[in-house]
């Protein structure tokens, strides 16, 4: 039976202390704090999935989730912000080798980006000339390159599938290509710095484009034969899980200080006392059937470079219960936590904040 360690033991506990005592600060710069990203650099994190021998870590994804769930335990915008460039770092496995050498020849390398095809791209002789402008691009100040899907067009005609559907190609922008517009405005996850970017009749390269399937990795790790929709859906829930996990841990802690204040009864203090003992339950259940799904799915792409359907449905369904649980747990505690709790000052505010901010992605569907 899998049991999904506490969130604290998988990253070293003053690296968590080190980048929650510049969570504050952070909100306030709207971007990751200069000595959350010195830890970030420091421990490789944006290379989670990159290959040793051009500079990564090359995790397998059930070691990188359980990090990914440490730093969101950590800070939820440190956590986000590293999943998301991670998970673009992650497209190095679908890069031309020239320009794979290129965008990772920088040791800071952080791609950001986004998945929505909100732009054109027109074909060239030798590439294409690309307008267009994205929105949601996590930790867009400090990224090194940008990566956007495009609709391709050939002469005015918009190019089809076989189905139909629009062409869909993938494209990286380097920093200096692109205009970053500040239009990240929200009540959480602030400084995850999730800018707008945009260009504007650029040429580039046909090396430059590039195919997230895995029919189209170029590198042959298994993680690049992982489908990106669960990857995606996992690597996200995972972040939730981990803010909904310090919430409680917060909760624990509050609460067991206001019973012992006197103002409350003895039956209130025991209430909230009961609801906190379920509330973790429901969220280590959530956890561990999550967990399961993502080992069994990966040891099948670990061994064979290909997941049976039914295991891959189980990892969407188990990602998007985990999330779910996560919101449902955190809400059901929030109404015992007091004033402090509404307080944009304090850590649980902004973990409240956090949460219900990173809830709203479109992968993380209730159910």
């Amino acid at each position: 039976m899998i049991e999904p360690p506490h969130p604290s033991t998988c990253i070293p506990a003053h690296l968590a202390t080190a980048i929650r005592d510049k969570a504050h600060d952070a909100e306030i710069l709207g971007r990751l704090h200069p000595e959350q990203l010195v830890v970030i650099y420091s421990q490789n994190w944006f290379n989670l999935f990159v290959p040793k021998a051009i500079g990564g870590l090359e995790l397998s994804l059930p070691e990188a989730l359980a990090i990914e769930e440490g730093l969101a335990w950590a800070d939820g915008s440190t956590g986000w912000t590293v999943t998301l460039c991670s998970g673009a770092n992650w497209f190095v496995g679908f890069f031309q080798p020239e320009t794979a050498a290129t965008i990772f020849s920088d040791k800071q390398v952080c791609l950001a980006g986004s998945g929505q095809p909100s732009g054109i791209a027109k074909v060239t002789e030798n590439g294409y000339n690309i307008t267009g402008r994205w929105r949601y691009a996590t930790g867009a100040p400090h990224a090194t390159a940008f990566t956007a899907n495009c609709i391709i067009e050939r002469e005015d005609i918009t190019l089809l599938n076989g189905d139909g559907s629009p062409l869909v190609y993938s494209f990286i922008f380097l920093r200096d290509e692109v205009v970053i517009h500040n239009d990240w405005h929200t009540n959480g996850m602030v400084a995850t710095a999730s800018n707008s970017f945009e260009v504007a009749n650029l040429y580039v390269p046909g090396n430059r484009r590039f195919v997230i399937d895995a029919g189209g990795a170029v590198l042959n790790n298994p993680i690049y034969q992982y489908p990106f929709l669960q990857f995606a859906q996992a690597t996200l829930a995972i972040n939730v899980s981990g803010m909904a996990v310090r919430f409680t841990d917060l909760c624990e802690t509050m609460f067991a200080e206001r019973a012992g204040s006197k103002i409350f009864t003895v039956e209130t203090a025991s209430t909230m006392a009961y609801k906190l003992n379920i509330a973790k339950q429901r969220l280590h259940e959530a956890r561990r059937q999550f967990y399961i799904a993502m080992r069994q799915s990966w040891g099948e792409c670990a061994s064979y470079k290909t997941i049976n359907p039914v295991l891959l449905n189980e990892v969407s369904v188990k990602s998007n219960a985990l999330a779910t649980t996560a919101l449902h747990v955190v809400d059901g505690l929030y109404p015992y936590c007091g004033l402090a709790a509404a307080n944009p000052e304090t850590e649980i505010n902004r973990v409240w904040r956090n949460l219900h901010t990173a809830s709203q992605h479109s992968l993380l569907t209730p159910v």
